[in-house]
């Protein structure tokens, strides 16, 4: 289990905080795109405002951090993370390497249902320390918000255990904060069909979801060979009837017109969309769906890439998370962005625009406060860097370009 050891500046955040002697400065503002020198000031977990000079400050109460010349940019905003489950899947790479599928590997009892096992059998504790250490590593590299999803419990009592999980890790303090996200529609279980299991879905699990108010989005996986078009629209109508925000796996592994239902009904986002033809990702954009593609997904699985660059020439944003899961074990946003920066030509600025400000549309706030951005009035969420250059965010793959964080205000130092 991965351990790290957080140093937490004890300073109120009735006190400011003044972060100065900066290399650079990215703020993804399009006022103050980057500047060098200045200073950020920080009260009441917000940003107060960006200074040239603190000498007016030094005589105050202020708490000085000098951050050594190094460079600041946003903290990440990890959209797409299956954060709670146990076991691994660690072989099922050497048999896609044999030629099997991911239809064939969950035929032979791996897949979904493998860590659907390990999951159930596993304690609430251990599921909640395995939470607590992945949020760990996922802040160490810079990530101050995250997207969490069930998804591996496929019932409603195992459904709603982990969301209770997540809950309880939401109220932990210095770790990122969680949007947290139902995906009981994630695969069926050997005693259900899709039709069956679909049926259970929206007669007794959604409701005691929505009873329980502990999700603020529901997701499917819709594809060919699990939720067809039909059962996940009507999943996706009564999860938005019922209050919650819309999230889509689609065309993850072919075009099955998951990217034509995601725009027909405006969800949040669709996540994967590898297979997603162009005229759909314009179609998407123009509903106001979010692409978000997943780098690591391919990267792990030996797969081509998106057509990150295509879609670039047709002005579609799109935001990049982690898809952190059993099979892209990844809980690094930079890593994420050197795979499209180093190996696939997308800017170090456009990588970040994706897991920040576009990240943002995505994965709001519960308090509507804004992030993904270092600007006045936003949440003080941001990266100090080992690097005087902010490009190195994604430059350094194998280890965190992290120096300490600044985390709902407050200055973790990382040892």
């Amino acid at each position: 289990m991965y351990a790290i050891v957080l140093q937490l500046s004890p300073i109120p955040l009735t006190m400011r905080t003044i972060f100065y002697n900066i290399g650079s400065l990215q703020t993804m503002d399009d006022k103050l795109p980057i500047s060098f020198g200045n200073a950020i000031i920080v009260k009441d977990n917000k940003i107060e405002s960006i200074v040239e000079s603190i000498e007016e400050y030094e005589s105050s109460e202020a708490n000085l951090v000098d951050v050594g010349g190094r460079a600041i940019v946003p903290g990440f905003i990890d959209a797409h993370n299956h954060l709670v489950w146990a076991g691994d899947r660690f072989n099922e790479h050497n048999l896609r390497m044999q030629g099997h599928s991911y239809v064939d590997i969950a035929g032979m009892g791996g897949g979904i249902m493998q860590t659907v096992t390990s999951t159930r059998e596993s304690t609430d504790e251990d599921l909640l320390a395995i939470g607590k250490s992945r949020l760990m590593e996922a802040l160490r590299n810079g990530t101050t918000f995250l997207e969490a999803k069930s998804g591996y419990g496929l019932s409603t009592e195992h459904e709603l255990r982990l969301l209770n999980i997540v809950n309880q890790l939401k109220s932990e303090t210095n770790l990122p904060s969680i949007h947290s996200t139902w995906m009981g529609a994630h695969a069926v279980t050997p005693n259900h069909n899709y039709e069956s299991y679909t049926e259970e879905i929206l007669s007794e699990q959604l409701p005691d979801v929505l009873d329980s108010g502990l999700a603020d989005s529901a997701d499917v996986f819709c594809e060919p060979g699990w939720f067809s078009i039909e059962q996940s629209e009507d999943i996706l109508r009564a999860s938005r009837q019922g209050g919650l925000d819309l999230r889509m796996h689609v065309d993850e592994f072919t075009d099955g017109g998951g990217g034509e239902l995601a725009a027909e009904l405006k969800v949040m986002t669709a996540d994967h969309a590898h297979h997603t033809p162009m005229d759909t990702r314009i179609t998407m954009m123009e509903a106001g769906v979010v692409t978000g593609f997943l780098p690591g997904t391919p990267y792990f699985n030996g797969d081509q890439w998106p057509d990150f660059k295509d879609v670039q020439a047709q002005s579609i944003p799109f935001s990049m998370a982690t898809d952190f899961n059993p099979n892209c074990f990844t809980n690094s946003i930079p890593f994420i962005g050197s795979l499209v920066v180093q190996r696939n030509g997308i800017s170090p600025y456009d990588a970040l625009y994706c897991v920040t400000r576009q990240a943002a549309r995505s994965t709001p706030r519960s308090d509507g406060l804004e992030h993904g951005v270092i600007k006045e009035g936003a949440i003080a969420n941001f990266n100090i860097l080992k690097s005087r250059h902010w490009e190195s965010w994604c430059m350094t793959p194998s280890s965190s370009p992290v120096h300490s964080t600044c985390l709902e205000g407050q200055h973790i130092e990382y040892q």
